[in-house]
C-alpha cells in the first residue's frame, strides 16, 4: 500500500528542485506564467523553437559576458554557487577543474510530471547536467537533459487501486526523442508534454541564476572592501 501511495503523494505534495534554486511547485507556477497551463499546446509551440542535439539530448547554451572579471575571479564566484547549489545526494558536482576552467554539476528536478493510468502510475524526474566553461571576462553555460527518469508503479493505476491489487515499483528511462512533441504518437504525451515544458523552464531559471551570480555575486558583497 505504501508503494502505491508514492506516486499519488509525490504529485501533490511539495517537492524540492533544489533548496538553493526553486521548488517544484514554484517552477510549475513559473512555467505556467510563461507558457500557459495547456501542456500539450505549450509543448507543440515549443517544438518549433528547439531541437535535439546530435546525441538526441535536449541542450541549451548561453554565453554570459563579465567585463573586467578574470577567469580566476569568475571561477571563485561560480565555485561558490555550485557548492551551495549541488550539495545533496541527488544534486552533486561531477567535475571541478580550476585550471581548465570547467565546473559540471548534476542537478535533479523531482516530480515534474506524472499521471495515474488505468493500469500503472507514472512519475517523471529530470537530471539536468549543467556545465560552465570559464574564461577571462566570459563564461559559457551548457544545460543538457539526456532522458526523462520515470518511476512506474506497475499495477498501481486507477483500476489496480480500486481492485486492491499489489503493485511494484519499476524504474525506467524515456528517451526524449521518442516522446511528444518529437514523436506525435506518444501514449504518454500529456505527461511528456509537461515534462518538456518544466525541463525547458528550469533551463531558463538556471541560466538566469548563473548570469545573476556572475554579474552580482552570490550574496552581493563579494567586491566590497573589508
Amino acid at each position: 500500500m505504501k508503494r502505491i501511495l508514492i506516486i499519488v503523494a509525490a504529485l501533490f505534495l511539495t517537492q524540492a528542485v533544489s533548496a538553493q534554486v526553486m521548488r517544484t511547485e514554484e517552477l510549475e507556477k513559473y512555467a505556467k506564467e510563461r507558457y500557459g497551463d495547456k501542456w500539450l499546446e505549450a509543448a507543440a509551440n515549443l517544438a518549433s523553437t528547439i531541437s535535439l542535439d546530435k546525441n538526441n539530448s535536449l541542450t541549451y547554451t548561453q554565453v554570459v559576458n563579465a567585463p573586467g572579471k578574470t577567469k580566476e575571479q569568475l571561477y571563485i564566484i561560480l565555485n561558490y554557487w555550485y557548492s551551495a547549489t549541488f550539495n545533496d545526494a541527488n544534486s552533486t558536482i561531477k567535475l571541478n577543474d580550476k585550471d581548465a576552467g570547467v565546473i559540471i554539476g548534476a542537478g535533479y528536478i523531482e516530480g515534474v510530471a506524472g499521471h495515474l493510468g488505468g493500469t500503472n502510475g507514472y512519475l517523471v524526474h529530470v537530471h539536468p547536467i549543467i556545465k560552465t566553461d570559464i574564461k577571462d571576462e566570459k563564461i559559457r553555460v551548457t544545460y543538457t537533459v539526456q532522458y526523462y527518469d520515470v518511476d512506474i508503479e506497475a499495477g498501481g493505476g486507477i483500476v489496480g487501486k480500486l481492485a486492491g491489487s499489489k503493485s511494484r515499483l519499476v524504474h525506467n528511462k524515456w528517451a526524449i526523442e521518442k516522446t511528444y512533441p518529437f514523436v506525435e504518437k506518444d501514449k504518454h504525451k500529456k505527461t511528456s508534454s509537461k515534462a518538456l515544458i518544466m525541463t525547458h523552464a528550469y533551463s531558463n531559471v538556471i541560466m538566469d541564476k548563473i548570469e545573476e551570480v556572475v554579474k552580482s555575486g552570490l550574496v552581493g558583497n563579494e567586491t566590497e572592501e573589508w
